[in-house]
């Protein structure tokens, strides 16, 4: 009799308990990219991913969703179930610029935020055998053809978008935006003639530099990058500008805390991976690890800029 009683017990228990949650992950994990394959964003997800699959023990697949300017990807995961499985490469700008210049079906607390990956900062280049040749040089041209020097972007609002609205501001110098679907597409623009200026992060311009006619006129960073010593800044010109990409990963707000956890540890782990530290490199990935907490103060600080951006030189009608 006792030992039926204990057993009617122990059934009542797991009924009251309900059935046990499934250990995640237990199936492939999606990286949305929210833009076209072949830039900068892309082949960082792609590399993460293979290391990040590997700390899981899990699939983890990368899927581009390009369209407006990182929209479609990023409403994609805001408004997809909170379980973890569909991780968004989070860009600077456009998480930033998209809600600020329309009404986005997000903004950057969305997302449960995963911590960093790089940091990307933006430059201006043109082809090699441009008689533009440094920063002094390009400023020289804007002011004897106002409106006239075209430069290309992957779009407007985009992060070569906002560094090229930046530049103008600081160097007092109208350029004309020529928006494109990519940073791929900015590259063969600039080297088929199509534009005189190709904004692209530095990843992405060494990338296309190699074996082709572009030169990098500086960087939209606060000092030399490490690595790129003869490369100047726009501030040794006169032109304090920091502009760029900052990137990292996040998931649906509300997503589980367990999950959560499971999830930054693995991005924490691959960060501090040797190997995945060298193939980054060999790939001109600029990492940089913040942790959830951190990046979501980066992001709220450059929202800030942003919206006085906005405020000061809206750059949509």
């Amino acid at each position: 009799m006792h030992k039926m009683f204990a057993a009617l017990t122990a059934v009542a228990a797991l009924v009251a308990a309900g059935p046990a949650s499934a250990e995640f992950p237990e199936k492939p994990i999606e990286i949305v990219v929210p833009f076209n394959g072949g830039g900068g964003t892309d082949t960082m997800a792609r590399i993460f991913a293979e290391y990040l699959a590997k700390q899981l023990d899990n699939p983890v697949v990368v899927v581009n969703r390009p369209g407006a300017g990182g929209e479609v990807g990023m409403t994609e995961v805001a408004q997809s179930d909170p379980d973890g499985y569909k991780l968004i490469v989070i860009n600077t700008p456009n998480v930033l610029t998209i809600p600020t210049e329309r009404d986005a079906r997000f903004t950057y607390e969305s997302f449960d935020l995963l911590g960093t990956i790089a940091e990307d900062p933006g430059t201006l280049s043109v082809r090699a055998d441009d008689e533009i040749e440094t920063i002094a040089d390009l400023v020289a041209a804007a002011e004897a053809a106002p409106g006239e020097v075209t430069y290309g972007t992957s779009g407007v609002g985009s992060a070569g978008h906002i560094a090229g609205l930046l530049f103008s501001q600081a160097a007092d110098a109208e350029l004309l935006n020529v928006p494109y679907t990519g940073s791929s597409a900015v590259r063969t623009a600039l080297l088929n003639g199509d534009v005189r200026v190709a904004t692209a992060n530095l990843g992405e311009a060494l990338n296309f530099a190699d074996g082709n006619p572009w030169r990098i006129l500086g960087v939209m960073a606060s000092e030399r990058v490490a690595g790129q010593p003869d490369l100047p800044t726009f501030a040794e010109a006169g032109y304090p500008i920091q502009a760029g990409s900052l990137r990292g990963l996040g998931v649906a707000a509300g997503t589980p805390a367990d999950v959560l956890e499971t999830l930054r540890e693995g991005v924490a782990a691959v960060m501090a991976d040797d190997a995945f530290l060298a193939a980054s490199a060999k790939a001109n990935v600029p990492v940089r690890y913040l942790d959830a907490d951190e990046h979501a103060a980066a992001l709220a600080a450059l929202d800030t800029n942003i919206k006085a951006l906005w405020a000061a030189t809206p750059w949509r009608e």
